[in-house]
């Protein structure tokens, strides 16, 4: 017998180390049994290489998506404010928070807020689609209840939080929130955003700029709003189509008309 196989002979179980070890045992009987327990053995240690073939082919894909899960993110987006959500504190009060979302990729990318609070908070937009280079203004409402001596309640407000997700799509189509669930193994994470709240009676940097930011996305969501100035030809009376060139025209042969009769 091969010495590997004594080897596995004797790590295999307490068997085949007392049959071994045993003093009533002949030299006979020993090579009688040691083939019986090695072609065991064999057949086990195939087994088990088959089972673990398996098991790795059946494995492959969850272990590239653990890998896939400790490679570092590709960041698709670019925040500003990067981690936070600036809020006006005034309670009782609907307040409004801006963050600015610009697609830093080289392709479409879809984006979508969620939030820990949804039914005192909404966004808008809640998602859309960004060209490569394109940037948006979202903003975000938030009813700031009024403050309690409940600490638990106190607690769970600060813990309230919003997460952007972003994901690749091919080229512009309507965005649908459906897109993060046909695709959620390719979805990206790209930051959870902490609620920071700001004191209105305090001038800040971090106020003013939030203010401009507010006003840009509402200046942006009237442009969106106006409808498309028409730019093509007008049209008169029973339906014809008049163009610039043709009203020139007619005022032309009107003078040299007048002119015409004044000469006469």
């Amino acid at each position: 017998m091969p010495i590997g196989d004594n080897k596995r002979s004797f790590d295999g179980g307490s068997k085949v180390w007392g049959l071994f070890k045993s003093p009533f045992g002949s030299s006979t009987n020993i090579t009688a049994h040691t083939p019986t327990l090695s072609s065991s053995h064999q057949t086990e240690g195939s087994n088990v290489h088959r089972k673990s073939e398996n098991h790795s082919s059946s494995s492959g894909v969850s272990i590239s998506s653990v890998v896939r899960s400790l490679l570092p993110t590709r960041r698709r987006l670019r925040l500003d404010p990067r981690n936070k959500l600036y809020f006006p504190y005034e309670p009782g009060k609907q307040v409004q928070s801006a963050i600015k979302i610009k697609n830093t990729s080289k392709s479409h990318v879809a984006f979508k807020f969620q939030t820990t609070a949804p039914k005192s908070c909404f966004m808008r937009p809640p998602g859309a689609i960004l060209t490569p280079g394109e940037s948006i203004i979202a903003t975000v409402f938030k009813f700031v209840e009024p403050p309690e001596n409940n600490e638990k309640q106190i607690e769970r407000k600060k813990k309230v939080k919003f997460k952007i997700m972003s994901l690749k799509v091919k080229g512009m189509m309507d965005y649908v929130p459906e897109l993060f669930d046909e695709q959620k193994d390719l979805v990206t994470v790209e930051q959870i955003l902490q609620v920071v709240f700001l004191d209105v009676a305090r001038p800040s940097p971090a106020l003013e700029k939030l203010k401009r930011q507010i006003a840009e996305a509402e200046a942006a969501l009237e442009t969106r709003r106006k409808p498309p100035e028409d730019t093509g030809p007008k049209i008169v009376g029973d339906g014809l189509v008049i163009d610039e060139w043709k009203e020139r025209r007619e005022r032309y042969l009107a003078r040299q008309q007048v002119e015409g009769e004044d000469s006469v």
